[in-house]
């Protein structure tokens, strides 16, 4: 599935619930979903700046794409960054760096999070496009 396929599912998939309330028990069970990291993974390198609760993001590359990881102690904040990985989750770097994330305003997430919480949306976003940067570069270079 390509990034906006999977996008405009998660569009879809919002577009039938009209209460926030109701969104975001979808977030919080999306996050409930997740798998929780190991203990080691739970170190402070892999700690999100600029997030209001603890968030734990991990990237790895796999035949030239890349599968991020993350744990949060905040169930929103765990819903938000689920809805991410699913999005960018077995894609290229390129891919990761070129697309435009339009989901996060057409399903009006970005307006209905705390100033605090959006800040940390824009956080995990930076965390995952520079995981994405470096993996280009990385690989850029042992060509």
């Amino acid at each position: 599935m390509t990034i906006d396929e999977r996008q405009n599912e998660i569009i879809e998939d919002f577009s039938e619930v009209d209460d926030w309330m109701d969104r975001y028990q979808m977030l919080i069970d999306l996050g409930n979903g997740q798998q929780p990291l190991p203990a080691e993974d739970k170190k402070e390198s892999n700690l999100i700046e600029g997030c209001q609760s603890r968030l734990w993001l991990i990237c790895e590359e796999k035949e030239g794409k890349l599968f991020f990881r993350a744990e949060s102690d905040a169930l929103i904040v765990k819903g938000i960054v689920t809805l991410l990985i699913s999005v960018l989750n077995g894609h290229t770097a390129d891919e990761i760096l070129n697309t435009e994330l339009y989901f996060i305003d057409k399903i009006g997430l970005r307006e209905h999070l705390s100033p605090t919480r959006s800040n940390g949306l824009l956080a995990m976003l930076k965390q995952m496009r520079m995981y994405a940067l470096a993996y280009k570069t990385k690989s850029a270079d042992s060509n």
